[in-house]
């Protein structure tokens, strides 16, 4: 009876998923390698490398961009990859309403990390403006079904039934019996090559889903992590020791507004360079590089982001995750974020991240995902053909148990009526 429960919900809440899986599986492939596409559709991007030439340090960069751009208000310089500056703006509100202004034209600007030279700029996500958009619309397909926040929810309602149907399916592979449990479950990891289609099939999706089963559950809870925070982090904080990254933004929001810091780009960067120092001879881990540095207005907060010891993917030249937010008026500590090493459910959310988006064990790895997306793509539509296959099978006997009613009914009929005649005339 339970199992029969569970076949029910498999079936059903995979033909649901099929589309968004067919849609996040394909993207995904693609987004494996996000910057080597990037490279190819938007070169104008990225600098020319300038071997053992310093790049500019982040503080000259953000007033560079500041130049460069004088009616906008920037809001953050981060090296996006070694040779490539990504320059964010500041939401501003209007003066007569308070309420935020609209951005338009444009929402990202790419400089030059040896000159401050502008690269290019573009309105992310916006496939109108060509090539250069390309990869993040793709990301944007990826994470919204391009719908926005409701395109977000949905794909983050259906990480949360994948995430579940991970088990489920995984109970549907066990035998029903325990007699020669392991010999009769050996069969459920294997493929039949010489078998019809629909062996076939069948032996692709279970097996595919065993072989495959803990990174497609990693995958769709990092799913859930990225797009249903609330739900990601109540089950985090019922498994683990864990900092919640929303109460600590709530924290920063409560803070008062401050549109103008008294420390500038560069006395921010001086002292984050010098609370890094301080922090990491007191909670012990080394710093290899600044990477970022940014100002929010709404808990009028500077961020200095660097890679450290503590970051998962501290020798990946893609980014780092150490975040100390200090006070935009006099510079004291806000708040320190290491992504490892103190809180059990913040390391295993570090390992989440860096593995959704490859950012660990190089190359291997990005191929692996990429070829990951297009299994995803094989357990949905084999799951849908399975489905297709015994639908039909259930018509036919439907069909064939009707057929030989049919012609029961009448023999039935002219035997009774015979039996009538012969009655009558005894």
């Amino acid at each position: 009876m339970i199992r029969s429960i569970f076949v029910f919900l498999h079936r059903w809440v995979g033909l649901v998923m099929t589309g968004f899986l067919i849609v996040t599986g394909l993207t995904g492939s693609l987004l494996a390698f996000n910057t080597e596409l990037e490279r190819v559709f938007a070169p104008q991007l990225f600098a020319e490398p300038r071997p053992g030439v310093a790049p500019l340090d982040l503080a000259t960069l953000a007033e560079r961009a500041q130049a460069i751009v004088p009616d906008r208000l920037v809001g953050g310089v981060l090296y996006a990859e070694p040779d490539q500056i990504l320059i964010s703006f500041a939401n501003t509100n209007d003066p007569v309403t308070g309420k935020p202004n609209p951005i338009a034209g444009f929402d990202q600007l790419f400089l030059d990390p040896w000159t401050g030279a502008e690269l290019g700029r573009r309105m992310r996500g916006d496939i109108s403006e060509g090539l250069i958009n390309l990869m993040p619309f793709i990301y944007k397909l990826h994470w919204t079904l391009t719908l926005g926040p409701f395109g977000s929810t949905t794909l983050g309602i259906i990480a949360i039934v994948w995430s579940i149907d991970c088990f489920v399916g995984f109970y549907l592979t066990l035998p029903t019996s325990l007699g020669g449990f392991f010999r009769r479950w050996k069969t459920a990891w294997q493929v039949k090559r010489r078998g019809g289609a629909y062996r076939v099939n069948f032996d692709l999706h279970r097996a595919s889903g065993l072989w495959l089963w803990p990174i497609l559950f990693i995958f769709a809870w990092s799913s859930v992590m990225f797009n249903l925070r609330p739900v990601y982090e109540w089950v985090t904080k019922a498994t683990f020791d864990y900092r919640s990254r929303m109460d600590e933004a709530k924290a920063i929001m409560q803070r008062p507004r401050n549109d103008t810091p008294r420390l500038d780009w560069r006395a921010a960067q001086e002292t984050g360079a010098r609370l890094a120092t301080e922090l990491a001879a007191e909670r012990g881990f080394a710093v290899s590089a600044p990477l970022g540095l940014g100002y929010s207005a709404m808990g009028g907060i500077y961020t200095y982001q660097l890679r450290t010891s503590r970051d998962v993917f501290e020798r990946s030249p893609k980014g780092g995750s150490t975040i100390i937010a200090l006070d935009g008026r006099d510079g004291s500590l806000v708040a320190l974020h290491l992504p490892t090493g103190e809180h059990a459910g913040n390391t295993v959310e570090s390992w989440l991240y860096a593995l959704h988006m490859t950012r660990v064990f190089g190359r291997p790895f990005q191929i692996f995902v990429c070829v990951l997306g297009i299994v995803v793509i094989t357990i949905s539509v084999t799951g849908v053909y399975i489905w297709w296959k015994k639908r039909r099978a259930r018509k036919l006997s439907t069909n064939r148990s009707a057929a030989c009613s049919n012609r029961t009914e009448p023999r039935l009929e002219s035997d009774a009526r015979t039996s009538a005649a012969t009655g009558h005339s005894r």
